[in-house]
């Protein structure tokens, strides 16, 4: 058992009786044994004390597979283009270098395509937006797609603009039947433009209007 020092006692006098007070024993701040320890506990540790614990690092290969994989689920979504792999792989915790060499990888697998994705885009546009080129021109911008694989997309476009112009500007032309002339005209030519056709709106627009207009409305028959 551990014995605690005590203060030196005082001096016996005529003031107390020749009895030496009782004092409490001092225990010193710095340089005295410990109290006793409960059974387990480790030496020098209070139990309140909070141990700072060491944070593990993700290994290089680690963060790549994460990257990889999350890229993985954005893929499966919707195609994308390089520019919009890379900034989806920014959000990952990856140097410059790996962040090139998952795009390479993906790339070698077939998993990214700029001119595939091109194609496909303005497949969409042509079936099912009866859009015209300046229209889809804009939208592979929009989609990251650099200018040269734009170009050479839009080069390959069959050459019937006014066709397919004209072939929208029909369908809607008879909705407007109702309307005076002049605010058929405008509004017809608006939805050409806004789909791509700004050049040859207000012409596609006037031609369609004026079939409408003549086209016989069917047989009556009394």
């Amino acid at each position: 058992m551990t014995s605690w020092p005590l203060a030196a006692p005082p001096e016996m006098s005529s003031h107390n009786g020749g009895e030496r007070d009782a004092l409490a024993p001092v225990i010193p701040l710095f340089g005295a044994a410990s109290p006793p320890q409960d059974e387990g506990e480790v030496p020098g540790w209070h139990a309140t004390w909070v141990a700072d614990t060491p944070q593990e690092v993700p290994e290089p290969s680690d963060l790549i597979a994460a990257a990889e994989k999350t890229l993985l689920r954005k893929l499966r979504t919707r195609s994308l283009s390089l520019r919009e792999a890379r900034s989806a792989l920014a959000e990952a915790d990856l140097a410059p270098g790996q962040v090139e060499a998952v795009l390479d990888r993906f790339v070698g697998l077939g998993y990214l395509d700029d001119r595939a994705l091109a194609e496909q885009l303005i497949d969409k546009a042509l079936s099912r937006k009866s859009q015209g080129r300046s229209a889809i021109a804009q939208t592979l911008a929009q989609r990251g797609i650099p200018r040269d694989v734009v170009d050479a997309a839009l080069d390959e476009l069959p050459d019937d603009e006014v066709d397919r112009a004209l072939e929208f500007a029909r369908a809607k032309a008879p909705q407007l039947s109702d309307l005076d002339h002049d605010v058929a005209l405008r509004r017809l030519a608006g939805q050409l433009a806004r789909r791509g056709f700004g050049s040859r709106a207000l012409s596609v627009a006037r031609q369609a209007l004026e079939e409408s207009r003549v086209r016989p409305r069917g047989v009556r028959f009394d």
